[in-house]
């Protein structure tokens, strides 16, 4: 038996842990799918014979998936049926302040399959979760089921990220921000609300931002959140900006292709703007974060890209022309951390 040390045997379950993680997540989607948590929130204590009722199922299934939530942290036993937990009740139930179930849909009918032929990406190089052959990326997609659920699910994630990013950076004194490849409109909305002086303009394909505005408005933020639609491969972006933002932007992309777009978002700040890099870095001694580096193995399957470290866009920030680059970490959903860097102001 390989051992750490003489009396120290090395535990097998990290990777038991590892093999069951198709198990715990299927889980989650399959409860999330069928509206059990909801079901719960109208009705706490229910029992699993309960809510096979309600669902229509026979009791057996449905009292094991009610125990493995349970298991998981998702239910809590009340007397002698069950009930959501806090957690639960504030990220699982639609129409929630902090819904994240929209990334759980996004995941499960858009990730997973590409995920189960990561073998076929990694001897191809190619994305598996769409065709490539048929399509330029996984943006050109415009079937309205699809890319509603896309956009719903960035927002799931990007708004509690946001809220970070608003306390990692101080922005009381910029007045115009430019969101390249805003859609969703969270980060947006949710550093206009942090910040009462700002107002944004959200840059993304036409069609996304038509998916965008109804958010914007939904918030109130009509009079301080605009749109400027276009490609940040072919378009120009809006210049004299004060902040420009790329929040997982970059990951999407290849080197050269992230080169060019840092160089527009250089064109469109005014001098001494400030340009925010915000991401799930990989370290630079690249053997982690965990999140970090699966995010950068779901690129693989979903696109050309991969997630970087800070010393690459170190690197390619100093090669453009910026300066004062530093890396701020924080720990949100979508993001570890924000590069910060500047144009400066002889430019």
């Amino acid at each position: 038996m390989t051992t750490t040390s003489a009396d120290e045997p090395v535990s097998v379950m990290p990777i038991m842990n590892m093999v069951y993680g198709l198990w715990v997540s299927q889980t989650l989607v399959t409860a999330h799918e069928r509206q059990v948590f909801e079901r719960f929130a109208e009705r706490p204590g229910m029992t699993p014979a309960d809510l096979a009722g309600v669902l229509g199922f026979e009791e057996r299934p449905v009292e094991q998936l009610v125990t493995c939530c349970a298991a998981l942290g998702l239910l809590e036993r009340d007397g002698a049926g069950y009930r959501n937990t806090p957690m639960t009740d504030r990220y699982l139930l639609r129409g929630s302040d902090d819904y994240v179930g929209g990334w759980v849909e996004v995941v499960s009918r858009h990730d997973y399959p590409g995920w189960l032929r990561l073998d076929e990406a990694l001897r191809t190089n190619r994305p598996t979760a769409w065709d490539s052959e048929r399509r330029d990326s996984l943006f050109d997609d415009t079937n309205p089921v699809v890319v509603e659920t896309f956009w719903e699910g960035m927002s799931a994630i990007s708004r509690p990220t946001a809220r970070e990013l608003a306390r990692a950076v101080d922005l009381s004194a910029a007045r115009s921000l430019l969101d390249v490849g805003g859609g969703g409109g969270a980060y947006a909305i949710e550093l206009c609300r942090a910040y009462p002086e700002l107002s944004a303009t959200i840059f993304d394909l036409p069609f996304v931002c038509d998916l965008t505005e109804k958010k914007v408005k939904q918030a109130g933020l009509g009079d301080r959140v605009s749109f400027a639609p276009g490609s940040f491969f072919t378009d120009p972006l809006p210049a004299g900006q004060d902040v420009v933002l790329l929040s997982m932007i970059l990951h999407d992309w290849d080197i050269d292709q992230c080169r060019a777009i840092l160089r527009s978002c250089y064109d469109a700040l005014a001098p001494g703007g400030r340009l925010l890099i915000s991401e799930l870095l990989v370290a630079d001694t690249k053997d982690g974060p965990l999140d970090a580096t699966l995010m950068s193995l779901s690129m693989l399957v979903e696109t050309f890209g991969r997630n970087y470290t800070g010393a690459e866009y170190r690197s390619w920030l100093l090669d453009t022309g910026f300066t004062d680059i530093e890396v701020r970490p924080f720990a949100a959903p979508a993001a570890n951390g924000v590069v910060v860097a500047r144009k400066p102001l002889n430019s």
